[in-house]
């Protein structure tokens, strides 16, 4: 079998960063008239400026900001378990190769797709429209993590009022309780009781007192919400309000607390745990590392698991981020901080927990494994609550810290998630005031939120998390990323970059893009389903009618795509020659994929038609776009000559 020696060359080109997966993809000689008249008028010099976008303060303010929202409340109480789990410290093997593969090429992807067109997670798609779908489902998978997620700073808002109670209400067991309940000052060696017999305090408190959990799940259907919770979720939406109402001018602002006030209390609490007794066992018994386990599939799923969601990949709150940032914003060191600031704040929270841990085994007389809880919620508000109550200096005082560190990491994260949403309306319909579509979105949480402030609401919660979040954003990342690299071509969007940041783009990007990351996602999100358990919560399996319902809500965000696709496809059949030069023309960008500067626009095309020769081919010198602005551009600035060195 021969090789054709042009297929070879065109191979080594493009590792080369010279090559492309899609050649000849923009100067399909068949466009509309439409595009061809737009395009005309784009790179005129007397083209319109558009609408002025609002831009962070300083780089500062973009950077705390993608930090608060990448560190959030699944770093401090979902990493430490999930590392247990699968192996200790053997995780961090796979976690920081997920990382790296994965989670960080992501991020510097949808960090340059926002920035370059300077739009949110929808209009960002004028690069194919084809797939504008995906930024709806987006926003479908975002606005359900959003209602839940601020359920969850709500809980955090009662304890920290409850933390000023001069006895903390979980450090003691009520009169009526039906059960073995231990108090702080028990303890369970010295009593002869059976552990698993007893429940404590803390836990009584909470499942109790604060959820007043139906023990029957969804089997009775919904009561109503709890009216305490019901005023913190009010409160947290308030606070949601103020931070968002004037767009990156007052989030930027917040972010300076949301970002940096966590570690202050992370610290003190390190510090605080590693004197006690006890707490040493504690962090050995977190990063004794069991080899075995890097050869389970299921250890690599819980890494990609772990690192996609912590930094929020997937969701398009990262492109609406820096959507408001300067066009030359370099947002390739931004990747590498955030990523590394994200792994490091896991790590510190990890070795945090399990110091305070070892210190509760130590006082209960159990063994570490009796102590720890399987899941993310028990540890912040049953076993923190617990320790904190049997610290013998302040306990008050650590645990106003403690839950005001939970509210303002769940700030930071659902004020980019709910900032998504807002973003994207404000993009479709620009007319709208920002403050106004801001409580429009907030109250309308607020009355979603409202579910789960019910005693049914933790299983609702788990319910919209398993099929609003998890399985839909799988779906979603992995049309974006094939979108991008295989339909837009991996060649068009490397240039893109190059022009942007003035940086030629690497192999090891070129490779997780284009190849590793759509191919092991859709492995793993295969994997998991083949794996998949029945969806249970607190001993309470989900029935049919449940999981039907969270099926369609899954299954009418993934639509979305051929929905809106359709959709394209129809607003160009009057202005193409066929049905199928329609199809054709949804799948390359239209003329609003540009900088929306008109000077660095017009430097832009002059950049494409600059690169053409090279990438297309020497028969073809002047291509059709550096033609049509031949004239109209003689007397304009001259192209930039950039420093591509990587």
């Amino acid at each position: 079998m021969k090789i054709p020696i042009d297929s070879v060359v065109s191979k080594v080109m493009f590792w080369k960063g010279e090559g492309t997966i899609n050649p000849g993809f923009e100067n399909d000689e068949k466009k509309s008239k439409s595009e061809a008249k737009v395009e005309m008028e784009m790179t005129s010099p007397e083209a319109s400026e558009e609408p002025s976008r609002d831009q962070w303060s300083n780089p500062i303010e973009f950077l705390l900001s993608c930090i608060a929202m990448s560190v959030g409340l699944g770093n401090v109480w979902r990493f430490p378990f999930v590392a247990l789990e699968n192996g200790g410290g053997a995780f961090l093997i796979p976690y920081i190769l997920v990382l790296l593969l994965i989670g960080k090429p992501l991020y510097y992807m949808e960090l340059c797709l926002g920035q370059f067109a300077s739009a949110g997670s929808v209009r960002v798609w004028d690069l194919a429209p084809a797939f504008r779908g995906v930024g709806y489902g987006q926003a479908v998978a975002t606005w359900a993590v959003v209602t839940y997620y601020v359920s969850l700073m709500a809980l955090t808002v009662f304890y920290f009022f409850a933390s000023f109670s001069s006895v903390l209400p979980w450090s003691v067991c009520p009169p009526d309780v039906q059960v073995n309940c231990i108090s702080k000052d028990d303890n369970v060696t010295a009593l002869g009781l059976n552990a698993s017999s007893l429940v404590s305090s803390a836990d009584e408190y909470f499942k109790n007192e604060v959820l007043k959990s139906d023990p029957n799940g969804l089997a009775n259907g919904i009561d109503a919400p709890e009216w305490r919770l019901s005023l913190c979720l009010l409160f947290s939406w308030v606070v949601l309000f103020v931070i968002l109402a004037k767009g990156v001018q007052s989030s930027g602002k917040a972010a300076y607390f949301t970002a940096l006030f966590p570690y202050l209390v992370l610290f003190i609490m390190l510090i605080r745990g590693a004197t006690l007794p006890g707490s040493l066992d504690g962090i050995l018994f977190f990063i004794t590392p069991r080899w075995a386990k890097l050869l389970d599939p299921g250890v690599w799923y819980a890494a990609v698991n772990q690192s996609f969601f912590s930094l929020s990949v997937g969701f398009g709150s990262i492109i609406m981020f820096s959507s408001y940032n300067s066009f030359r914003h370099n947002v390739y060191r931004d990747a590498a901080i955030i990523s590394v600031t994200d792994t490091l704040t896991s790590l510190l929270a990890g070795f945090t927990t399990f110091a305070i841990l070892g210190h509760l085994a130590h006082l209960l007389g159990l063994p570490l494994e009796e102590v720890v809880k399987s899941d993310g919620t028990s540890l912040a508000f049953i076993s923190y609550p617990e320790v904190l109550s049997r610290f013998d200096w302040a306990p008050q005082l650590f645990a106003v810290l403690f839950f005001l560190m939970l509210f303002t990491l769940g700030v930071g994260s659902a004020s980019a998630l709910t900032g998504c949403i807002i973003t994207i309306i404000c993009d479709e319909f620009p007319s709208f005031k920002r403050w106004i579509v801001t409580l429009a979105v907030c109250v309308v949480g607020l009355l979603l939120g409202l579910f789960y402030v019910t005693p049914q609401g933790q299983y609702i919660l788990t319910l919209i998390d398993h099929y609003g979040a998890g399985f839909i954003i799988f779906i979603l990342a992995i049309t974006e990323v094939a979108a991008v690299q295989w339909v837009y071509g991996i060649k068009n969007f490397c240039r893109d970059i190059e022009f942007m940041l003035q940086r030629k783009t690497g192999i090891y990007w070129k490779f997780c893009w284009a190849f590793l990351i759509p191919v092991l996602l859709a492995f793993i999100f295969i994997y998991g389903q083949y794996k998949a358990k029945p969806l249970q919560a607190s001993g309470y399996v989900f029935g049919p009618g449940a999981n039907a319902f969270g099926i369609c809500i899954a299954v009418f965000a993934c639509l979305l795509i051929p929905i809106f696709f359709v959709v394209e496809v129809v607003r160009r059949r009057d202005e193409a020659d066929s049905l199928l030069e329609a199809v054709r023309s949804a799948f390359r960008p239209n003329a609003d994929w540009c900088p929306k500067d008109a000077i660095l626009r017009r430097e832009y095309q002059e950049f494409k038609a600059s690169h053409k020769p090279v990438l297309e081919g020497i028969d073809n010198p002047l291509p059709p776009v550096a033609s049509s602005v031949s004239l109209a551009s003689q007397n304009a600035a001259p192209v930039t000559q950039y420093n591509t060195s990587v």
